[in-house]
């Protein structure tokens, strides 16, 4: 027995460091891509692919040849079928692995003054129910969208937010993406999230802000015109209801070096609710 388990043994390849960074690379790809397919339809479709694979293995050891031979068939065209149907998730995954800082190509905001602009609109829209969607853009550049919109390349203040998202101004619909410092574009398309565990009870805006999360890093702010009440979109993920100190913090938390008094300056803003 002994002499058998030891020849097993000597034809196993050694577990070396390469095989070792192999093995932890392949995992990672695989997580972040069953993290991007986590809760969609492309789950149960991943599913009915496994499925096939055990009937396709069943019917070897059962050596029934005609299924055998018709899923045998059938395979070669799996690979350019699974491109078809998972290239939206295939597009998050490349963009979810060059999020990285490292070869990251987006902006992100780098001055104080520019969040309390932001936030001070939020507010107004709020209070007066105005249905409102602003993307910040974050490592991943959003050029793409931008280009979708109308281009203004404008100074991020209060009055020009409020002014593109009052009811019934040509730039109504859609949302605002900010570069940097910088309103980029207004009324721009964004892609609507697909996951069916969102779809019964979210409106459109607030999958569009869910929906641009999904193929990059940004952070989306989405007021809602029914109830007023606002939102923050990140990283396929949705938070309800949240203050303007929940909104400030999501946005100043990458911040290298806060600028001084701008917290001061943002409780005197609250406390007059403006």
């Amino acid at each position: 027995m002994m002499p058998m388990i030891e020849s097993i043994l000597s034809q196993m390849p050694r577990f070396t460091w390469s095989a070792a960074l192999d093995i932890l690379l392949t995992a990672f790809i695989i997580y972040q891509f069953i993290i991007i397919v986590r809760g969609r339809r492309s789950a149960a479709i991943l599913a009915g692919l496994l499925i096939l694979v055990l009937v396709y293995l069943g019917s070897v050891y059962a050596k029934l040849e005609l299924l055998r031979t018709i899923l045998a068939t059938l395979a070669p065209y799996t690979a350019f079928g699974m491109i078809v149907m998972f290239q939206s998730e295939i597009r998050r995954l490349l963009a979810r692995i060059g999020q990285r800082r490292i070869i990251g190509f987006g902006t992100r905001l780098h001055r104080r003054e520019t969040v309390e602009e932001i936030l001070l609109a939020l507010q107004q829209l709020s209070q007066q129910k105005i249905g409102g969607l602003i993307v910040v853009e974050r490592e991943v550049g959003l050029r793409t969208f931008v280009e979708s919109g109308v281009p203004l390349d404008a100074n991020v203040s209060r009055d020009l937010l409020l002014a593109i998202f009052y009811p019934g101004s040509a730039m109504h619909d859609g949302a605002v993406i900010i570069q940097g410092d910088r309103v980029a574009a207004a009324a721009c398309f964004l892609p609507l999230t697909m996951n069916p565990e969102l779809l019964r009870f979210l409106g459109t805006r607030h999958r569009a802000g869910i929906g641009i999360t999904e193929e990059t890093d940004c952070i989306s702010l989405i007021v809602s015109e029914e109830t007023g009440r606002i939102s923050i979109a990140a990283r396929n993920e949705i938070e309800y209801d949240v203050t303007i100190d929940r909104v400030e913090r999501r946005l100043t938390q990458r911040f290298a070096e806060p600028a001084v008094g701008g917290v001061a300056g943002l409780a005197s803003v609250k406390e007059t609710g403006v």
